[in-house]
């Protein structure tokens, strides 16, 4: 029989350990198939209960789903909500603080880790440089990043101050760089002087340098630029962001 054949009548099952089991969110079948029951009922209700017991909100919802203008489905619609507070702020209270948050491991396979509060601070710090800059609530911002912790703070940072991001691959060239950025009419491009791959530096930032002078960026304000690899690529219109962390109140946070 082929390989894939045999992969076909596979049907064993492999139980988890009974420990984990216990810890888990769902744990077991018979709470899967009671969750899967309550939905079928009653999948508004459902998704409310989840949305209040899990989500921190900043304005509670009235309103499940909206189905006035389908397919275009609106859901909490007059709530209000921060991810960035969801995904950071919360942690720092409930006991997983100096847990870890992010492993990453790099090009020459060293591994950093990062905890809830440290990522918490590099958010804030990011955050606030971005707000120094005017980057505002409504505003745009296109990322074009490595793969790093930086790159997860960045995309963060945007949401806490409300900001939409567009992450554009770094392996992408100028001119779809340059296409994406007057589609989505941004403000601003974070990158990082060069991403390494191999053990080779590929140069990020003099790729938005190209694009930006194809011309039709005119929305573009700043360039945010990570020092990657330590490289002065700073030039024309960019920015070190530089601020002071600090953490807000939360009414200002979530927005």
């Amino acid at each position: 029989m082929a390989d894939i054949e045999t992969f076909k009548q596979e049907n064993r099952v492999f139980a988890p350990p009974a420990e984990f089991v216990k810890n888990a969110a769902v744990s077991g079948m018979d709470a899967y198939n009671a969750l899967c029951a309550e939905a079928e009922r009653d999948y508004e209700g459902f998704w409310a209960r989840l949305a209040r017991e899990n989500l921190q909100w900043n304005k509670p919802f009235t309103k499940t789903l909206n189905e006035a203008d389908a397919p275009f489905y609106k859901w909490f619609e007059d709530g209000k909500i921060n991810v960035s507070y969801n995904c950071l702020d919360v942690n720092l209270d409930n006991g997983n603080a100096d847990k870890t948050a992010v492993i990453f491991e790099s090009d020459d396979a060293k591994v950093t880790r990062v905890t809830y509060r440290e990522l918490h601070k590099k958010v804030c710090h990011f955050a606030n440089g971005l707000k120094s800059l005017g980057v505002k609530k409504g505003d745009r911002v296109v990322i074009y990043m490595p793969m790093s912790v930086e790159g997860v703070a960045a995309m963060q940072a945007c949401a806490r101050i409300g900001a939409t991001h567009s992450v554009v691959f770094g392996g992408f060239s100028a001119k779809s760089l340059q296409e994406r950025v007057i589609d989505a009419g941004a403000v601003a491009v974070i990158t990082a002087d060069y991403q390494v791959r191999g053990g080779k530096q590929l140069p990020l930032k003099s790729i938005v340098d190209e694009a930006l002078a194809m011309g039709g960026c005119d929305t573009i304000r700043n360039v945010v630029v990570y020092k990657r690899a330590g490289a002065d690529q700073l030039g024309r219109r960019s920015r070190p962001v530089a601020a002071r962390c600090r953490r807000q109140p939360a009414r200002r946070l979530r927005t």
